[in-house]
């Protein structure tokens, strides 16, 4: 499997995936007929996403009970499609199932969803997730030579246990993603059963695969956050910017039929529905490869090829050629003298036309970059549109856009070389402090992870030609997952409302965020400061990360301390851990040592 790029596909790769094992078939054959064929044929797994996202802590062996009590209601329905209970909608049957099974909804305090009924009852349960799976065991690992045996003696099982795993910790990636996560890790698995160093070859492997199941989780939790907190107008302004930019020549009456489509996936991925999750993305893959002639020039040999490398190929295709007789700007917008009454007399098609428009000649900006713009040019246009001489007003609207293009290409410049200057190590223990000063409320496990992503935004971004929109959108999806998906979730009066006011400035609004002064932080406990032998058998990357939470923890308990008092507590724990490892007792000198590190 090739190296997935981060960079060029990452406003494409939500609505573009779909599973592994769809029939492979001729572009006129009945797209609903080879998808429905596919949920019958791979009902256990369906089972398994499904109920292990909705109730994340239940087990391995009770899943399976699940999964067998489906498989006989798809076997009934197959031999009897008449049965009343086959004509509800394959969500609703999971989740009576799932309330049906005994003392079940008591043991894991879902019976309140229990008790509601149709959209109420699966909202109930969408909103049950836990997007911090703290709770959750560590990611169970077998050694390699176990995880081959496991593999030739019962490959089923092994698979099924690995996506359930997989599933539980992510409740809000898309079923068809999962699929193709599992479908890669089998390719792992197959492969390096047959190589003579293991070990190596599952390292090696791997990193692609969840460098995969990262990206995609990052931007599905993010537009599904702008569907839930801002409606369907705002990812539909999301998607024309993206098709705009990668299909430059697509018509803009096929680029809103595409986006019809692609929003309807949106409600039923985004809740949950796993099933009419996989039929609308399998549909909305067909809808492009179906007009590839009038959409891309790029992705011909893309349709040719089986599913999933379909999805894959178009993913990783190159934006299509700028149309040669496309003007590098479009008058009607800025020079017309009747923009006020075209936008008034159809306000959501006319500034769709803007974006539309403007986004296919500025394959260079980023999508957020775009949705500023945008709301630049509705908000000017509310002031000139109500002066004496309108044209005369947003006839320099394109000197706004610049100005805040070059606003957000400085601040990105310095943010880059701000990197350079610090190195990975510096940035990260930056980003550590300022969001755990912004968002102290926030686990000390998401704050860590939330700082990583955000440095793998520069690490990743800072050396490429397009930096810009690279690092503008990686640290949007960031900025997305603090969010949230659930449109209930609170963090404290200052966050909220950058999350909630308006999707297009939520990073300028970040950017602006001192520390939280509401936060009462907890009592302080020696814990804080006391360390054990197990210090010693972390890896090199896990002792990063205790030594992250450790700086987040310090600063949730003391946020008034200066950098240098910080600075001065990593060093004495840095020390602490180099003495106590090479000692012949390594606890005993801990527990002395331990004391000294708050000093």
């Amino acid at each position: 499997m090739k190296q997935l790029k981060l960079t060029g596909f990452i406003f494409l790769l939500c609505f573009l995936t779909e599973s592994l094992t769809l029939p492979t078939q001729p572009q006129d054959v009945d797209n609903f007929n080879s998808t429905q064929k596919f949920i019958e044929e791979n009902v256990e797994y369906i089972t398994i996403i499904a109920f292990a996202q909705y109730v994340q802590e239940a087990t391995f062996e009770e899943m399976e009970k699940l999964v067998k009590d489906m498989v006989d209601y798809k076997d009934r329905c197959m031999a009897d499609k008449t049965l009343p209970e086959c004509s509800k909608l394959p969500n609703n049957v999971l989740q009576e199932k799932i309330c049906a099974m005994e003392g079940l909804p008591q043991k894991y305090n879902f019976s309140h969803c229990c008790s509601e009924v149709d959209d109420e009852r699966r909202l109930c349960f969408f909103y049950n997730k836990k997007a911090d799976v703290g709770f959750l065991p560590p990611f169970p690992t077998l050694d390699p030579e176990e995880k081959c045996q496991s593999y030739k003696s019962n490959r089923e099982s092994l698979l099924n246990n690995f996506l359930y795993e997989v599933a539980r910790r992510n409740p809000f990636v898309f079923a068809p993603t999962l699929l193709i996560v599992a479908a890669h890790f089998e390719e792992v698995a197959k492969s390096c059963c047959e190589e003579q160093n293991k070990v190596n070859c599952f390292q090696t492997r791997a990193i692609p695969v969840i460098q995969y199941l990262k990206a995609f989780s990052s931007y599905q939790k993010h537009v599904c956050g702008a569907l839930l907190k801002f409606g369907t107008k705002v990812v539909h302004f999301i998607y024309i910017a993206v098709l705009s930019q990668k299909f430059p020549k697509i018509e803009f009456k096929e680029l809103i039929s595409l986006i019809e489509d692609i929003s309807s996936n949106y409600d039923g991925c985004c809740e949950g529905d796993v099933v009419q999750c996989i039929r609308d993305t399998s549909k909305v893959m067909n809808h492009i490869c179906s007009k590839q002639d009038s959409i891309s020039s790029k992705i011909k040999e893309c349709c040719e090829k089986k599913i999933p490398e379909r999805g894959q190929c178009i993913i990783n295709s190159n934006k299509d050629d700028r149309p040669k007789d496309l003007s590098l700007r479009e008058a009607k917008f800025t020079d017309s003298e009747n923009v006020c009454q075209e936008r008034d007399a159809d306000p959501d098609t006319f500034f769709a036309k803007f974006t539309f428009e403007y986004s296919r000649r500025h394959p260079d900006l980023s999508i957020p970059g775009l949705l500023r713009i945008v709301q630049i040019y509705k908000d000017l246009l509310r002031n000139c549109c109500n002066t004496e001489n309108p044209p005369g007003c947003y006839r320099y609207a394109e000197d706004k856009f610049n100005e805040t293009t070059e606003k957000s290409l400085k601040m990105i410049q310095q943010e880059c070389k701000h990197f350079q200057n610090l190195g990975k190590d510096g940035l990260t223990y930056q980003y550590l402090i300022r969001l755990t000063k912004i968002a102290p409320q926030l686990s000390s496990e998401e704050l860590v992870s939330l700082g990583e992503k955000m440095v793998t935004a520069f690490t990743t971004c800072c050396t490429l030609s397009e930096e810009f929109a690279c690092v503008d959108n990686l640290v949007d999806l960031v900025l997305g997952e603090l969010c949230g998906v659930n449109e209930n979730r609170t963090i404290n009066p200052a966050v909220d409302h950058c999350c909630k006011t308006n999707f297009a400035f939520r990073r300028p609004c970040f950017e602006s965020l001192k520390a939280d002064k509401t936060y009462v932080p907890p009592p302080f406990s020696q814990d804080l400061f006391t360390f054990h032998a197990d210090m010693c058998q972390s890896q090199n990357e896990e002792l990063q990360r205790k030594t992250d939470r450790f700086l987040v923890n310090v600063v949730k308990l003391k946020h008034e301390l200066t950098d240098e008092e910080l600075q001065s507590l990593l060093t004495n724990l840095t020390n602490a851990v180099e003495k106590c490892c090479k000692a012949e007792s390594p606890e005993v000198c801990f527990n002395e040592e331990s004391p000294k590190i708050g000093n």
